[in-house]
């Protein structure tokens, strides 16, 4: 499975940035009020084999500290974004309009959207209703929308048009 180069490691982190700038703005968050929606990236060199997936570009788990190796002795639980890097290249492949920083920046807003809604009770992490889970894509693909309207970034227009939640389950799969 192909992996991030360095080059698309940096990316990555750009993209983060923008992420949680552009979330943050749109739901007024401090840092103090980031800290409690807690969660990790990873890549998919850092995943663990349950943790890959082949029809979607990350994936949403909730766990435990002590599940992941933080030295945390309340095992307080948090959020990790599991980047599916062979399936974001395979999209770039496909589509050779799409580009990495906008699609790793829709992704990434993606995720933080759903974490806020969790920590902020306004939807179960542990829904389990296909329909529920739909709406609830739906939902937070049009907040995502709202967030990066304004980006100027190229490609992000096509990326919205080509990657609707009815078209495509752009998101992650949560566990």
């Amino acid at each position: 499975m192909q992996q991030f180069n360095k080059e698309q490691l940096g990316i990555v982190s750009e993209a983060l940035y923008i992420a949680e700038d552009m979330t943050s703005n749109y739901y007024q968050l401090s840092v103090s009020e980031w800290k409690r929606h807690p969660f990790d990236l990873k890549t998919l060199a850092q995943l663990f084999s349950d943790d890959i997936r082949d029809n979607v570009f990350a994936l949403l788990k909730k766990c435990s500290k002590s599940e992941y190796g933080y030295a945390q002795p309340n095992g307080r639980e948090f959020y990790l974004i599991c980047l599916q890097d062979h399936q974001i290249i395979r999209a770039l492949e496909r589509d050779k309009r799409l580009t990495l920083l906008p699609l790793l920046v829709y992704i990434l807003t993606h995720e933080l959207v759903h974490i806020v809604r969790f920590c902020r009770f306004e939807e179960r992490f542990d829904a389990q209703e296909e329909m529920r889970r739909l709406e609830e894509e739906q939902i937070v693909h049009r907040m995502t929308y709202e967030i990066l309207k304004e980006l100027s970034m190229p490609d992000l227009s096509h990326l919205f048009r080509s990657y609707m939640p009815a078209m495509r389950n752009i998101d992650a799969y949560m566990l």
